[in-house]
């Protein structure tokens, strides 16, 4: 059985708003006595008198507690300020906890923002051994793995450039990939790879993978991309105002937060084109799903056909080729569909588009849809993402069994059965 290399026992953090230290200088030393000598929670910040504070303390974090197993790939969601990443401080030691204490075994290699420990002035190849000795590499070893990580990197026409002229993309695939060659015992990152361009983001959640599914090492992961995080952890836990709320398989984990989390659109509408979503060349005027509701319907379920209408200015050149593309995504990300347009040829004005969902097609979910608009059939000219968000219930009938039913697609396919006479 795996053993535990990271425990979380109560810890929560208390953030003094607008000041340093207590204005008395008998507690600020009474506090630092405790804290860096005796290694003592501060007497002063006791997380029970939490509703005692005033409006100026912030608690980033509330008695959060789990543990991580040798191998496992933890992967740690919320919302904004919800204490993802001064989670991630604290078990990087990076800054203390207010109580509570944080047990861990073997080397740790975080990367907690873009270019962590990286000198503007420096070069690439510079960076890469101050980084490789900041994570407790001597030389040979980080020239062993020099190769490797200039290679997964992509950035060998610009090693000996001062980092400060990279672009923060850049500055993510050196981080990260020299993070990930340290042959660290615990892998902990932050919300840096959506940084990196698409190509890069699968090739680190694939070195991710190696690492954790092939050399046994454990990685502590924090992201909003939720299909990354569902195809790489073994576990997910929830923080909600600095307190862990849900924990436990990644595919229920994360329906249950983005069912608290999302919002519905079911139209957008844009009367003046300057202040339109889009660009010089595409401006969106409107968006809107209607459902064609049965009779005695209110909600959208599985029933229910769906027509997805959308006007739009061609603000450029003309367009000889111009096609646009509908894009439907489930709550988690995956693509149930891709339905291009014929090709047509567009002067400057308005264009206008219309997409059916049948109904009897969709399985009972969430879902938002994308729109792309593309020119000579390979240049994108503008993607607008997640422009709708829905629910489709579920409806059954002559049945006893309600569980979830599998699949993305719910097709009305008639299956025929007949008894034998034999």
């Amino acid at each position: 059985m795996a053993e535990n290399v990271i425990e979380v026992e109560n810890v929560s953090k208390l953030y003094k708003l607008g000041k340093i230290g207590s204005g008395s200088l008998r507690r600020d030393l009474n506090s630092w006595w405790k804290n860096s000598v005796l290694k003592k929670n501060d007497p002063y910040f006791l997380t029970e008198q939490a509703a005692n504070q005033s409006s100026h303390d912030l608690w980033a974090l509330k008695n959060v507690s789990f543990e991580v197993k040798e191998g496992d790939a933890l992967g740690i969601i919320g919302s904004n300020g919800s204490g993802k990443s001064t989670l991630l401080k604290i078990i990087s030691r990076i800054v203390k906890p207010t109580t509570g204490l944080v047990k861990g075994r073997g080397k740790v290699s975080s990367i907690l923002e873009v270019g962590t420990g990286f000198h503007a002035e420096l070069t690439g190849r510079e960076n890469i051994f101050i980084s490789g000795y900041t994570l407790g590499m001597n030389k040979k070893e980080i020239l062993q793995k020099f190769d490797e990580i200039v290679d997964f990197s992509g950035i060998e026409r610009f090693l000996d450039t001062p980092v400060k002229r990279y672009s923060s993309g850049m500055y993510t695939r050196l981080a990260f990939a020299v993070a990930a060659h340290m042959d660290p015992d615990i892998l902990i990152v932050d919300e840096v790879l959506a940084v990196g361009d698409a190509e890069f983001q699968q090739k680190s959640i694939g070195k991710m993978q190696e690492v954790s599914s092939k050399q046994g090492k454990t990685i502590l992961l924090v992201s909003h991309q939720m299909q990354a995080l569902q195809n790489l952890c073994s576990r997910i836990i929830t923080l909600h105002n600095g307190e862990l709320i849900n924990m436990g398989k990644p595919e229920t984990v994360i329906s249950e937060y983005l069912k608290k989390e999302k919002t519905f659109t079911l139209k957008q509408e844009y009367e003046a084109k300057e202040s339109a979503p889009g660009n010089d060349e595409i401006r969106i005027k409107k968006v809107e799903l209607i459902p064609r509701y049965l009779p005695g319907q209110t909600i959208i379920d599985i029933r229910t056909p769906l027509d997805l209408v959308f006007d739009f200015w061609c603000t450029g050149k003309k367009i000889n080729n111009l096609t646009v593309g509908v894009h439907l995504f489930n709550i988690a990300g995956e693509c149930i569909f891709e339905i291009v347009s014929q090709p047509i040829a567009s002067e400057n004005g308005l264009v206008k588009g219309t997409c059916s969902i049948p109904g009897n097609f969709l399985n009972d979910g969430s879902y938002y849809l994308s729109i792309m608009f593309i020119k000579d059939s390979s240049n994108w000219l503008y993607y607008f993402e997640a422009c709708i968000n829905f629910d489709v219930e579920d409806y059954r009938i002559n049945t006893a069994w309600y569980g979830k039913w599998m699949g993305h697609v719910r097709p009305s396919f008639p299956v025929l059965i007949s008894a034998s006479e034999e």
